[in-house]
């Protein structure tokens, strides 16, 4: 029996969710704390035009937006090292960076990445779960459905097909990909895009403007002199 029911309604409304192995339930009754931090950052989160329509290059706004609201809350990106000892002979077993982990719960944000990152996210749920690292996955992605506003928005060649997206990734977690770990989706739909207007936008392009301005000049510096007093405490 599913426990997809218990994710809050007006939540089911603003993202598409599937879940794998009673995640949800899973999630609210052993994770309450990071049960209720995802609850509260998705109410929160919204599609903001500028942020869609700000060029690339790095980190995209909508994903600082959302692993910022994670980190504030105290999530942390986390690299796991494990090994397998098999008749005290060591073989190791290395696993990528979790985007935000806190408690016993890891969370892979895609917004736009290639598919197959799809393949490595599921498959590292289920090699920590097996090694009782963590107690259930979650991954917060895109719904298909934005593609026909990225086309209005003439950002549509920025994304495609072949990028992550639900019909991308509910296929594989139905096939098993996660294993025996469980795992809950969320996939940001057009209910959640606001036009927050052009200045919104401008000040935006400002903004980045001025970052990537600072990094240019910290890669010319040598290492560990600093250009300018506090610019370790700078976005990077």
């Amino acid at each position: 029996m599913s426990t997809e029911h218990l994710v809050p309604e007006d939540l089911r409304t603003l993202y598409k969710v599937r879940e794998w192995r009673n995640a949800t339930g899973v999630l609210q009754t052993a994770c309450p704390d990071e049960w209720q931090d995802i609850i509260e950052i998705l109410r929160a989160f919204r599609l903001k035009k500028s942020e869609v329509l700000l060029a690339g290059g790095g980190l995209s706004p909508i994903s600082q937006q959302i692993n910022g609201a994670f980190s504030s809350r105290g999530w942390k990106e986390k690299k796991f090292e494990t090994k397998i000892v098999v008749d005290e002979k060591e073989y190791v077993s290395p696993t990528h960076l979790v985007d935000c982990f806190k408690g016993r719960v890891a969370l892979e944000l895609e917004w736009n990445n290639k598919d197959p990152f799809f393949d490595r996210d599921l498959n590292n749920f289920r090699l920590l779960f097996d090694l009782r690292a963590i107690d259930v996955g979650v991954i917060l992605t895109r719904a298909s459905e934005l593609q026909g506003l990225f086309d209005k928005l003439g950002k549509g060649q920025s994304y495609g097909n072949s990028t992550t997206h639900h019909t991308k990734l509910w296929p594989r977690l139905d096939g098993g990909g996660g294993g025996g770990c469980p795992i809950l989706t969320f996939a940001i739909t057009p209910e959640l895009f606001i036009d927050d207007g052009d200045e919104a936008l401008q000040a935006a392009i400002e903004a980045k403007t001025a970052r990537d301005a600072k990094r240019k000049i910290r890669s010319k510096v040598p290492t560990g002199v600093s250009p300018t007093a506090g610019s370790d405490n700078e976005e990077r």
